[in-house]
């Protein structure tokens, strides 16, 4: 991967597109080279151009393609055909459905956020690095939805305060040092909190990035 992470932006409006693409570009860390505005376009930017990592909406129409899920399949298919290279899903829909959706095949290289954090560069970029080496993310606001979801169900022993600040760190994707750096914690602190969020959702656990999130999300995931 070169110093600049290469990345194709897709989304079928023109101002999003091109703002997202200035946002990138401005940051230093991100060389977009292509951007495109339907699903069949990313899949041939992604042949011609190789990027790093894709930035793709969830909705774009045209094509034949499942309705709504766009964004999704082309994602699937893209790191199919391409393993090296990571997706991140820009979605409207906080419904964690169509995140299990997408993290489905396996979570390694996958990105799923809420489109209002385009404006939050610090985590779009942080998405993009996390899919780009092979990690996972998955947006804290779908993790505290499910959360609260089964706070009502009673299915689990409640996590502290701390805790859930804890695992909407680990849904970023992010090691025990950079939640220690986030939370203003020890990575004692992290480590010992990690450890009862695993002990209380009955999860094994792991120190590798994707799989820490794919047993959040296997243990929050539908009934």
């Amino acid at each position: 991967m070169s110093e600049c992470i290469r990345t194709v932006v897709a989304d079928d409006h023109y101002l999003v597109r091109e703002g997202t693409r200035q946002l990138l570009e401005m940051s230093g860390e991100v060389s977009v080279v292509g951007a495109v505005g339907n699903a069949d376009e990313l899949l041939d930017a992604v042949r011609r151009l190789a990027p790093d990592v894709v930035i793709t909406d969830i909705r774009m129409p045209g094509g034949e393609w499942r309705q709504g899920f766009e964004g999704i399949d082309a994602a699937h298919r893209i790191r199919s055909a391409h393993p090296g290279v990571g997706v991140v899903v820009l979605s409207q829909f906080a419904d964690a459905l169509f995140a299990f959706e997408l993290f489905k095949h396996g979570t390694e290289g996958y990105a799923y956020l809420l489109k209002d954090r385009v404006g939050d560069l610090d985590e779009l970029l942080g998405a993009i690095r996390a899919v780009a080496s092979g990690g996972s993310v998955i947006d804290p606001k779908v993790v505290e939805g499910l959360l609260a979801r089964r706070d009502v169900r009673g299915q689990r022993e409640a996590l502290t305060a701390r805790e859930r600040d804890v695992l909407g760190e680990m849904a970023h994707g992010r090691s025990n040092s950079a939640i220690a750096r986030a939370l203003h914690l020890s990575i004692s602190s992290v480590e010992k909190n990690v450890n009862a969020i695993f002990t209380k959702l009955g999860l094994e656990n792991s120190g590798d990035v994707h799989r820490r999130v794919a047993a959040v999300l296997a243990y929050l995931g539908p009934d």
